[in-house]
Parts: structure tokens; C-alpha cells; sequence
């Protein structure tokens, strides 16, 4: 933004308050795929006050307005966010979507909320919480809250609204069958968060102090929230399943305690594995939103190959693999001195070590965010330079002993069983493929160890 929203808003809020208001500030926040995010400064003659500004650019979500209904309706349920001050299209030179709120005081970054001293007293009682809180949020009346939409079959949504451009990959198709085969009962529906985890929720010293980010929200069973919280991918590392910080009895005890009932461990082990899936085929979805030119993002294109990561997970959770004890190396599989040095991969080296050092340290915000992606995304690209070749030898060997001429086709044979006389090959095939693709994107996660 530029000083030209910066004085739109200061009207606005003239408006809205009746006295004189200036903006001071205002600077867009790192994150958020989804939408732009906004922090600033609002003085008037009673004195100063923070505030943040979501618009509606980017895609994907619910229409800030329903995002504005869910909080209200959150709020009256005894649910922590932030203060609604205004939520619009286009008034006073505004954007054509936006919710203006209240800024609340805390810590939002995982790694520091996992990690730091000062909130281990926080983290205590974190696990337990989060359950009750989701507890109140799924109690919420919904009587008049017209906007926020029903997602129907939860197994439905997945295919409908997440899984793009063909057959998923082979491991994220496992998953997908083992929750077709293995569905619980439904519950609700009820008022889901939809995006309930660390990074969505601003914590401090004393707990949880808001509840944010609400683009995701719709009607659905309330075992969703829970089992996304515990899905791996928002432990960031931990070996606590409860959101990093604590089991999933302490999650589910806080979520009786004010709930009145008490979801089996069968129930939340398949929404955990839901969520797993979820955002593999997520991570698909949006990094397509880059590839089709209809949103061009660095950030977009390297959420790609994350999907990865959730295959691995999915074959942990079915007990089909194991962590790695250390991450494999970066040997080189072919001829890289064909074109002389540098080679590719010690210049895509070299850049990645521009973007993270020199870039990274003479920006700020936004900018030195995406300058970690990128150096990220110029890492991606050298494992491949060293390790694809070996890797898609290996691939084509695999698919051709199954009689299979893709990862699709066997995304399909797993899907419709077609090779289930064959399952332990099968299998094996997943697991290499999945490896070879986590070598590439991310080694690190080889690694981490599940809960």
C-alpha cells in the first residue's frame, strides 16, 4: 500500500468515529497466501490505537463479510478475537474488500511459541485450552448467519474443492483410500474454524489471546478443527501432537470439559489423517493459482512441492515408513562437468546464498520473506540439478515393473484397487517415489519425527 490507502483509511475511520483521525505505519505483514494483511497506527485526540486490515486480495477463502459474521458469532460464544471496528467494499477509496480490526498484543510464530522461555508457562496448559475454546466456538448459534457456507461430505470436499489438475500423487491416494474405508460417524454440522493451529493464533505469556485468520470458515463437523490441529504438519517439529504443545488427551479433555461429550481417539486419529491429506492437496491447489498466471507468487509456486511432505506423513500415519535417522545426502547422480564451472547446481548455489544474505538482510517485511522463499525455491532447484536424473531412472524402472505409465496411473490403481494382488509392491513404489521427491523438496523432513 502507498500513502494513497493510508489517507483513504484515516477518512474512513474520521467517519466511523467522528473525530479527526491520522494513520501512521502502515505496513503490510509477512504470510498469509490467502489474503494481504496490514498492521497500523490509528491517532485521534483520545490517543493512539492498533489496528490491523485484511483485504480481500488473493483467492480461496470466504468473502471477508463471512470471515466478519464467523467472528461475531465466535465472539458471542465465548470465543477470544480480535474487535471487530469495520468491515466493507469500496467506501472512502478502501479496497473493494476489507475488515478493519483491533490489534491484540501477543506472538503468532511457532517456532518462537515451541521454543522461547517466555511462554513455557503458556505452553503447559496450551493443549488443553485450544480444546475448550474449540469446544465454545462449535457450541455457536448459527441462526441468521446466512453467509457461512456448508461444506457437505467432508470426503466430497476433498476431491471438489482441493484436488486439481488430475489423480493426486500416489501417496496422498493411500490416504484418500484409507479414509474412504475407514470413515467415522458425522458430527454437527457446527461452526468450523477451519485453519485452527499455531500460526493462527495469537498467544502470550499468560495463553491464548485471540483466535485469527478466520478466511477458512464454514459448517462442518467439528472433529475437522481438532484433527487439523493435531495434523503433523502443524507440530512445526514437535514431538506433541496437540498443536506442538501437548497430547491429544490434554486436547481432548479441555474439549469434554466444556463440550459435554468426548470424541474418540479412533475419530481424531482419521480427521488427523483428513488433515494430512487436506493440505497435501492444498499445496497443489494453490501453488496452481500461480501456474495458471491467475496469481503469480514466489510464495505460491514454492508451496508446490510441499505436497511432498504429506505424502511422507500419510505413510507414517499408516505405518507404512519411518523417519529417516538423518536426512540423505546431495551426491551428484550424472556428468556435471559436461558445461564446465560453475555447474548448474553451484550456480543455482550461489544465488540461493545471494537471496538469503545479501537480499534478505538489506530488506524487511514482505520483501525479505520472499527472498527466503526464493533462496528456498533456488535450493529445490539444485538437489534436483544433482539428484533427478538417478531419481527418474529409478521412477521409470518402478512404474514399468507395476505395468504402470505414470505416478497417475498408479494414483488410479490404488484408487479403484486394480493392483491390489500386488500391494506390498505397490507400497514399495509409494515409498520410494515419496522419498525421492522429499530428497528434492525438503530432506529436512525425512527426519522429523512423528508423535
Amino acid at each position: 500500500m502507498t500513502e494513497g490507502p493510508a489517507s483513504a483509511l484515516a477518512r474512513r475511520l474520521t467517519r466511523l468515529t467522528g473525530r479527526p483521525v491520522t494513520v501512521e505505519g502502515l505496513t503490510r505483514l509477512t504470510g498469509g497466501a490467502n489474503r494481504e494483511t496490514w498492521a497500523l497506527t490509528a491517532v485521534d485526540p483520545s490517543g493512539r490505537r492498533g489496528l490491523v486490515l485484511r483485504s480481500g486480495a488473493g483467492t480461496g477463502g470466504v468473502p471477508l463479510a463471512v470471515e466478519a459474521e464467523a467472528i461475531t458469532a465466535a465472539a458471542r460464544a465465548g470465543v477470544p478475537v480480535p474487535e471487530l471496528v469495520d468491515v466493507g467494499g469500496g467506501e472512502d477509496g478502501l479496497p473493494a474488500e476489507y475488515l478493519l480490526m483491533g490489534r491484540v498484543d501477543g506472538e503468532t510464530v511457532p517456532r518462537r511459541l515451541l521454543r522461547d522461555e517466555a511462554y513455557a508457562a503458556a505452553r503447559a496448559g496450551l493443549a488443553r485450552e485450544l480444546g475448550a475454546v474449540l469446544a465454545r466456538l462449535h457450541a455457536a448459534p448459527l441462526d441468521g448467519s446466512t453467509g457461512i457456507p456448508a461444506v457437505g461430505d467432508p470426503l466430497d470436499r476433498l476431491t471438489t474443492a482441493f484436488l486439481t489438475g488430475g489423480p493426486p500423487p500416489p501417496g496422498l491416494a493411500l490416504g484418500l483410500r484409507r479414509l474412504r474405508e475407514h470413515r467415522p460417524p458425522a458430527h454437527g454440522p457446527v461452526l468450523v474454524h477451519g485453519d485452527f493451529r499455531l500460526g493462527n493464533l495469537m498467544v502470550g505469556p499468560d495463553g491464548l489471546r485471540a483466535v485469527l485468520d478466520w478466511e477458512l470458515v464454514h459448517r462442518g463437523d467439528p472433529l475437522e478443527d481438532l484433527g487439523w490441529c493435531c495434523a503433523k504438519v502443524w507440530r512445526f517439529g514437535s514431538r506433541l501432537p496437540a498443536a506442538g504443545v501437548g497430547t491429544r488427551e490434554d486436547l481432548l479433555d479441555g474439549y469434554a470439559a466444556v463440550a459435554g461429550w468426548r470424541p474418540t481417539a479412533a475419530e481424531l486419529r482419521w480427521w488427523e489423517l483428513y488433515g494430512t491429506v487436506q493440505w497435501g492437496l492444498m499445496c497443489r491447489a494453490m501453488t496452481e493459482r500461480h501456474l495458471s498466471g491467475a496469481e503469480p507468487s514466489v510464495e505460491l509456486a514454492a508451496i508446490g512441492r510441499r505436497a511432498a511432505e504429506q505424502e511422507f506423513d500419510v505413510l507414517l500415519a499408516l505405518g507404512l515408513d519411518t523417519p529417516a535417522a538423518a536426512a540423505p545426502g546431495e551426491e551428484p547422480d550424472g556428468d556435471e562437468l559436461l558445461f564446465g564451472r560453475p555447474t548448474a547446481a553451484e550456480l543455482a548455489a550461489a544465488v540461493g546464498d545471494f537471496l538469503a544474505g545479501e537480499v534478505r538482510a538489506a530488506t524487511q517485511g514482505r520483501t525479505s520473506f520472499h527472498a527466503q522463499v526464493a533462496a528456498n525455491v533456488v535450493a529445490t532447484v539444485r538437489r534436483e540439478l544433482l539428484l533427478g536424473g538417478g531419481a527418474r531412472a529409478r521412477r521409470r524402472a518402478r512404474l514399468a515393473g507395476l505395468g504402470t505409465a505414470d505416478d497417475a496411473a498408479l494414483s488410479r490403481a490404488i484408487d479403484e484397487g486394480t493392483l491390489d494382488d500386488r500391494w506390498d509392491a505397490v507400497v514399495d513404489a509409494v515409498r520410494e517415489g515419496v522419498r525421492d521427491r522429499l530428497r528434492v523438496a525438503n530432506p529436512r523432513h525425512l527426519a522429523v519425527p512423528d508423535a
